[in-house]
């Protein structure tokens, strides 16, 4: 059958991409989201082609994600949000069901769903994941994955007669 692999210097020329981006703990996403739109804009993507879509908080991820993927105008969809361990379990149930919600959207639409979300601890450890941190920046590398994902759909031999190899995803084939 043969080995296939998406490139990780992926082009974002002719990548439509949706970013879906929670309101609560705004401070951190919006670096998230910052960071993945000036990746987008460095592979060469340009505006028409990268959404940026606002929701609450990252319990109203998933909806979103499905919404744009069911418009068939994406390519992938990164979700980017930040829930923070409280003295609650809160934590525990938002996590885990952004998380399961994006699984869902991914295997219902197979659109690329790349998460993007922080889990963590302390605000703290958020802000070391985002631009300029010292823990990496987890939204550049949730932008990368992305690309490297529409890279590998459309390296694979099957698809659309169109010749785009992603169109049997939006079509959910």
């Amino acid at each position: 059958m043969g080995e296939y692999s998406g490139s990780t210097e992926q082009t974002a020329v002719g990548v439509r991409v949706a970013i879906v981006a929670s309101r609560y703990n705004e401070e951190i996403v919006s670096k998230l989201v910052e960071s993945a739109t000036d990746v987008y804009k460095a592979r060469g993507g340009v505006a028409d082609y990268l959404t940026t879509t606002w929701v609450p908080g990252a319990f109203e991820i998933p909806l979103m994600a499905k919404r744009l993927a069911e418009a068939h105008n994406v390519d992938a969809v990164v979700a980017c949000g930040a829930v923070v361990r409280g003295d609650t379990p809160h934590f525990d149930f938002i996590a885990a069901e952004c998380t399961r919600g994006l699984m869902t959207v991914l295997l219902e639409t197979k659109v690329p769903m790349i998460y993007g979300v922080l889990t963590t601890e302390t605000q703290e450890q958020a802000r070391d994941r985002t631009k300029g941190g010292s823990a990496g920046d987890k939204g550049a590398e949730a932008m990368e994955a992305a690309l490297e994902m529409v890279s590998l759909l459309r390296a694979l031999p099957f698809g659309g007669s169109d010749g785009d190899n992603t169109a049997w995803i939006r079509a959910g084939k």
